[in-house]
């Protein structure tokens, strides 16, 4: 699944630098189709404050933190408060359009709204983009090795931190 990677800021290797002729705003629309037609399917309702929680979590190839997206919403809604920002993202957590990067305390758009995958995640400890990644024989491994102890796996997240290609070599790196 190169294509979950490539949109999130990471080019496979031997691709080239992903933000060049890159537009951003395809990223934000395709999200909000898709997360659309994920809550009709579902009989969910995405109303006008999740649909603007998840366009600003998408804003970027970067995590972004509950009170980051306080601010940002309180340009369009003076009155927000914590809560309806906490609302929002348990509800986008719940229909599974956004991830939770635990180790930052911070939410990113889902490549793959509606379909069940684990939430595998390379982390640039430089530039701070993250990039979501098909998890498959991780997510295999992790079952099996859990099931060696009777456990069974019921969320899978991975968190990979180290430099994305465009950072490695950088001096402050």
């Amino acid at each position: 699944m190169a294509r979950i990677s490539e949109e999130r800021g990471f080019p496979r290797r031997g691709v080239g630098d992903p933000t060049r002729g890159h537009d951003h705003r395809d990223c934000i629309e395709s999200a909000l189709r898709q997360a659309e037609d994920h809550c009709r399917r579902k009989g969910a309702r995405l109303t006008e404050t999740r649909r603007r929680v998840l366009e600003l979590v998408w804003a970027s190839h970067e995590p972004v933190g509950a009170y980051e997206l306080l601010e940002q919403l309180k340009v369009d809604q003076p009155k927000a408060m914590p809560p309806t920002v906490y609302r929002a993202l348990d509800f986008l957590l719940g229909q599974g359009l956004l991830h939770r990067i635990e180790s930052f305390n911070s939410f990113i758009g889902c490549a793959l709204p509606g379909q069940p995958h684990a939430g595998h995640f390379l982390l640039c400890r430089s530039c701070g983009q993250a990039a979501e990644i098909e998890g498959g024989r991780i997510a295999l491994a992790i079952s099996a090795d859990a099931a060696d102890y009777g456990f069974v796996v019921e969320q899978d997240t991975v968190e990979l931190r180290g430099l994305c290609a465009s950072c490695q070599g950088q001096p402050d790196s």
